[in-house]
């Protein structure tokens, strides 16, 4: 089976994954938005290897000493450059609107990792009214995936709603993919 065969399947159960959560965000608050990103393990180890400085550039000084305590550290690593990607579409940016390190991926003993934001991400979380993230991660042998969900306060209008402001409507950074 080639890693494209073995990824498809992973790529259907982070959108099954995105579901869950928005379904659970949803009886709690609102969605805001829904990030899901993949990142191929091996193009990311190269890519390290070409840039030396560039784990410095994505990563905060937490999440270095993290991943560079296993015995490999490109899965830690993939999973949080996935994190913070996903954080983007989940706020529907793009690359360019803030900067790697405004995004932490940080976990605490054996708790769940959780996204901590500052400066232009955080600014940018306030201006759509999240309140709160919720972060799962995985990675295979292949590939790594994060998926975050962005919840906003409290019920609103459906957004079809005629008194539903624009900026009120979900934002989805990418529809699902089905396999």
């Amino acid at each position: 089976m080639s890693g494209t065969d073995r990824a498809v399947p992973l790529a259907a159960a982070a959108v099954g994954i995105a579901a869950d959560l928005a379904e659970a965000v949803g009886r709690a608050g609102r969605v805001v938005g829904i990030g899901i990103d993949a990142v191929d393990l091996d193009r990311f180890a190269r890519t390290l290897r070409r840039r030396h400085r560039l784990a410095d550039r994505l990563f905060t000084g937490g999440e270095l000493a993290y991943a560079r305590a296993a015995a490999d550290p490109v899965p830690r690593l993939s999973t949080r450059f996935a994190a913070k990607e996903a954080t983007m579409k989940s706020l529907g940016v793009g690359l360019g609107a803030f900067a790697f390190h405004d995004v932490e991926v940080v976990r605490e003993g054996l708790g769940a990792p959780r996204l901590v934001l500052q400066g232009a991400a955080q600014d940018l979380a306030d201006a759509a009214g999240v309140v709160r993230w919720h972060l799962a991660l995985t990675h295979t042998d292949l590939v790594a995936l994060a998926v975050v969900v962005a919840e906003g306060a409290g019920p609103r209008a459906p957004a079809d709603h005629p008194r539903a402001p624009a900026a009120d409507r979900p934002v989805l950074a990418h529809p699902p993919v089905t396999p």
